[in-house]
């Protein structure tokens, strides 16, 4: 499923930080009313030399991507969750193996690729490879495009 027509549109975008059993980093992005949600094991990736792993799991509820603080123990993903980058994404390309995404945060900017891979010893689908795309120019352009405004925040 191509969902071009979304391009303009700029959803929520997050990244938290998370020590639970062992740190990683959970990808959130907004989609249909939930966050989507993926763990990185290890630092999102700055440069497009860095690709990471990242682990689909379950969808969270809108208003997550806000939380921090310390899951108790007992509970799942217990420790502690502070948030590492925050802001906005516009989807340029999405299917069902692939996402290319804008994003517009406080540390992580330009356009991300998410592609799925397959453990094919396991048959598992939940695993993706995420990094900064080499090619910037989409990028450029969507900023030029819309005068380099900043997403305006959404209000509650």
């Amino acid at each position: 499923m191509n969902r071009q027509n979304k391009k303009e549109t700029w959803l929520i975008y997050a990244i938290q930080k998370h020590l639970a059993s062992r740190l990683h980093y959970d990808l959130r992005l907004e989609e249909n009313g939930v966050l989507k949600s993926w763990a990185l094991p290890k630092e999102p990736p700055t440069s497009s030399f860095d690709k990471r792993l990242a682990v689909q799991v379950e969808d969270h509820p809108l208003g997550y991507e806000d939380f921090e603080g310390t899951i108790p123990e007992g509970e799942y993903g217990a420790g502690r969750v502070e948030i590492w980058d925050r802001g906005f994404y516009r989807p340029l390309h999405q299917d069902q193996n692939l996402r290319e995404i804008l994003i517009h945060g406080k540390k992580l900017r330009g356009v991300y690729t998410l592609v799925r891979i397959k453990d094919r010893k396991k048959g598992k689908e939940n695993l993706w490879l995420f990094f900064k795309n080499k090619n910037q120019e989409k990028a450029r352009w969507q900023y030029e495009k819309n005068s380099l405004r900043q997403p305006a925040k959404k209000s509650q």
